[in-house]
């Protein structure tokens, strides 16, 4: 499952000043051309920071790029080389301003993110730690409370190829969870309907109040069924 670009520095800074530009950056840009599946990101990384360099742009744009490169595993030792290249076609200054840049964000002291971190930088809500439930769920999944008074939120959060077992929400009245996407992308499921993509696919489990309530876990998804999604 691989993971969804999302951009919202359009509408945070211009969305007011500028809604089409706004719009034509997140929803256009980030939301259908970086998600692009023909080329993976980590090759988008590149070309727009060459792109970038070829244009003599150094501002924080490129600082950005660079980090996103970085996050997405591009390699001291690779950028490097591209940066090499790259000035041998368009001019050995800009080499120079974009090597500035480049040692600040592949500073040593500073490791590369892990796809865990990426992930939390991309929503508003906190991953947590391993889900305690572990044992009712098929590969890894993360556990974060967002809200403990109340009404109980939870950040549930999948890695790509997780699920949790088929389960029963029992209750003498009311009851149940109300999930809200909040990132990636996954599937919900009814026993005996068809499955509900879910995108964003993590999501906030919101626990319905009810009376005795409880909840049964049942078998685990088989692969048979969990390979019939797309």
């Amino acid at each position: 499952m691989a993971e969804k670009i999302v951009q919202t520095a359009g509408r945070n800074q211009l969305g007011e000043f500028a809604p089409m530009f706004a719009h034509l950056n997140d929803d256009v840009l980030f939301g259908e051309v970086w998600n692009e599946a023909a080329i993976d990101v980590k090759t988008k990384c590149v070309v727009t920071v060459v792109a970038l360099m070829a244009s003599g742009i150094t501002d924080s744009s490129l600082s950005y790029h660079l980090q996103n490169a970085k996050a997405h595993g591009v390699t001291k030792e690779e950028i490097a080389a591209i940066i090499t290249h790259t000035a041998m076609y368009v001019g050995w200054p800009k080499g120079w301003a974009v090597f500035r840049l480049a040692k600040e964000v592949w500073n040593e002291e500073t490791p590369a993110l892990t796809e865990k971190d990426r992930y939390q930088n991309s929503i508003p809500f906190p991953v947590g730690e391993p889900n305690p439930y572990g044992e009712f769920f098929v590969g890894q999944s993360y556990l974060a409370p967002v809200s403990a008074e109340q009404v109980p939120v939870f950040n549930v959060t999948f890695e790509p190829g997780c699920r949790n077992n088929w389960h029963i929400h029992h209750a003498k009245s009311g009851g149940g969870q109300l999930l809200i996407c909040v990132g990636g992308r996954g599937y919900y499921q009814e026993w005996g309907k068809e499955p509900v993509e879910m995108t964003p696919g993590s999501h906030l489990a919101i626990e319905v109040a009810g009376e005795e309530t409880s909840n049964e876990w049942l078998e685990p998804v088989s692969p048979e069924d969990y390979g019939k999604l797309r």
